[in-house]
């Protein structure tokens, strides 16, 4: 493992610690027809390699190789497909009842870390398991992080059994003690379930587990197979759910990780004997780090903003914002949903959150967003980070669906940038939008624009042209204008002139401009980051349609709906045309389709 993601990169620390943990798993449980449940992904290495794939291991992450995260079409041991935390113990369960509906036999494990357990989802599932009584086991896998190190009352709870004793050694200690007592020993130990629980409640805080309908099993140490797996065979042979906690250590067996598991998280490339990372030189700054700067720089001149992520500090730059304002960068977990609701309470009390979350696990709030933000037109400023393709991390990861589920909301503004100025010209906008907005930025390094001392907000619904051109126009959105802008250049350099509009908006869309476009050009190309059905391009043809210029002739590009797999950005958005390349040869098909049907222009 090691050695493969010196070379690539990865989730490093992540995957290193659970080695032991996948050995005795894999071990002690006959896979696949045991269903062993992964939670996130993220610590499935160990898996993968003992699970067939150790030959093609090098290619985790590669553009056509294996994924990152379990993926069920690449193995039969990857039960259930995993990249968004909080997921395996539902899952788990409905297994366990579907074999006890068909009156199969096998075991259902589910491996869930601690910061995973945090999400909703999972207390959910775990309320219903314990209800259940159904035979169930749940490994957690408790390194004290997630991608950052946890925060709550759940950690908490943890970090303090983490210092006691081993449960089970105290209860059946207590147990054999009761019995021990001449002739009334045993009548004790039968009526003495309050007394147990209150000696119980005294050595391991709460015993939440047991209380919820969960045998107990831990602390273990979770690097000690040997540990493992006589825990293991014991809960084999329990009728009823039962919930192992195990404590690893982010990072294991190698000592740059160990140190400093919360950099080691996901890496780049690395030099095994220094633990040195080797990067590329940007050339410019990434948008997570303009978004950071931009929202540190306004926090400076008002008090009343609030910046909020789920888990990620280091993902969304607001790392970088909390030395500076601890008390106003809140990291509430793996909760999106309770981050977005949380973000409206703080709004109605006068203050202007930021809500950073990735684009596709926005998706885990769209409730809240609904419901608690957008009928109530409540102001609150979303930053979606990682919207369009992002890599690496695959269709889990892809923010592909952001427009279609946003512009659908009443009240909300949708804005995507063009580059690094622009994002932070949003980011004003959205705060001091008095509605619900949001700012969708892509992963990555931005294009090395001078961004403004002083930000003005722009004019909502207000897009900007670009270029003229007679012979068609290209609307464009997001990081896909630069890519239009050299489409048109391209074209320019043939004699085709065609006009670029940057939309700025997908929500209110600046209909004077589309339409202007539409009756001087002619044909419209509509070029977008995301999923076709129900996108930008789409919310494109509506307007014409309002406006009875449906019989424009447009064409829409964009990634067609369906499951892309990971792999560099630049050959993905090549693959589906939305490049300048593809963008230049998509509006000569239209041209070259115009004149053979005789059209002039």
């Amino acid at each position: 493992m090691i050695e493969t993601l010196s070379k690539i990169g990865g989730h490093t620390a992540a995957s290193l610690g659970p080695v032991e943990l996948s050995l005795a798993l894999h071990y002690a449980f006959d896979t696949p027809r045991d269903r062993l449940i992964w939670d996130v992904g993220h610590q499935a290495y160990s898996h993968k390699i003992l699970t067939g794939r150790r030959d093609r291991f090098p290619t985790v992450k590669q553009y056509g190789g294996l994924s990152g995260f379990l993926r069920r079409e690449e193995s039969p041991y990857d039960v259930f497909n995993a990249g968004h935390a909080g997921t395996s113990i539902s899952a788990a369960l409905g297994m366990a009842i579907a074999r006890d509906l068909k009156g199969d036999d096998f075991h259902v494990i589910a491996v869930i870390g601690d910061g995973g357990l945090t999400a909703g989802m999972a207390m959910e599932a775990f309320n219903q398991a314990g209800h259940d009584k159904r035979r169930l086991i749940v490994v957690l896998n408790d390194n004290e992080m997630s991608i950052a190190p946890n925060v709550g009352a759940v950690s908490g709870y943890l970090n303090r059994i983490r210092g006691g004793q081993p449960y089970n050694t105290i209860k059946d200690e207590i147990e054999e003690l009761l019995k021990s007592i001449p002739g009334v020993g045993e009548m004790m130990f039968k009526s003495a379930k309050m007394v147990k629980d209150a000696i119980s409640r005294a050595f391991v805080p709460g015993v939440l587990a047991e209380e919820l309908g969960f045998r107990y099993y831990g602390p273990i140490n979770g690097h000690d197979t040997d540990a493992l797996l006589e825990v293991f065979e014991e809960a084999k042979n329990l009728d009823h759910p039962v919930l192992i906690h195990t404590l690893t250590k982010k990072g294991k067996g190698y000592e740059p990780a160990e140190r400093d598991p919360y950099s080691w998280h996901g890496t780049t490339p690395f030099d095994i004997a220094s633990g040195a990372f080797i990067k590329s030189k940007a050339t410019a700054p990434t948008y997570t780090q303009v978004f950071a700067d931009t929202t540190a720089s306004m926090m400076e001149r008002d008090e009343r903003i609030v910046a909020i992520t789920a888990a990620m500090p280091d993902g969304t730059g607001l790392n970088k914002v909390s030395p500076q304002f601890p008390d106003r960068v809140i990291d509430v977990g793996i909760a999106e949903q309770h981050a977005v609701t949380l973000a409206a309470g703080m709004a109605l009390e006068g203050m202007k959150p930021i809500c950073a979350i990735y684009s596709t696990f926005l998706q885990r709030a769209f409730d809240q967003v609904v419901h608690d933000v957008c009928l109530m037109d409540i102001p609150v400023a979303f930053a979606v980070d990682r919207g369009g393709i992002v890599g690496a991390d695959g269709p889990t990861h892809h923010g592909l669906l952001d427009f279609t589920y946003l512009r659908a909301l009443p009240n909300m503004i949708v804005m995507a940038s063009k580059d690094e100025n622009e994002l932070a010209r949003m980011l004003k906008t959205a705060v001091e939008a008095g509605h619900p907005a949001a700012v969708r930025f892509p992963r990555g390094n931005g294009l090395g624009v001078q961004i403004d001392e002083v930000l003005e907000p722009l004019e909502i619904g207000k897009g900007e042209l670009l270029r003229e051109g007679r012979d068609g126009a290209i609307v464009a959105i997001g990081h896909m204008v630069s890519e239009a802008v050299e489409a048109a250049e391209r074209l320019a350099a043939e004699g085709v002139e065609v006009a670029v509009m940057n939309a700025r908006f997908v929500r209110p869309i600046d209909t004077e401009m589309v339409l202007a476009l539409a009756d001087t050009a002619g044909c419209l190309v509509t070029v977008e980051d995301h999923f076709l059905d129900g996108g930008f391009g789409s919310a494109i043809l509506e307007t014409l349609e309002a406006h009875g210029r449906s019989g424009v002739k447009i064409a829409r590009l964009g990634v067609p709906v369906g499951v892309h797999q990971h792999g560099p950005p630049e050959v993905l958005r090549a693959r589906f045309g939305i490049d300048a390349a593809g963008i230049a040869q998509r509006v000569r098909d239209l041209i070259a389709a115009d004149r053979r049907l005789g059209v002039h222009r």
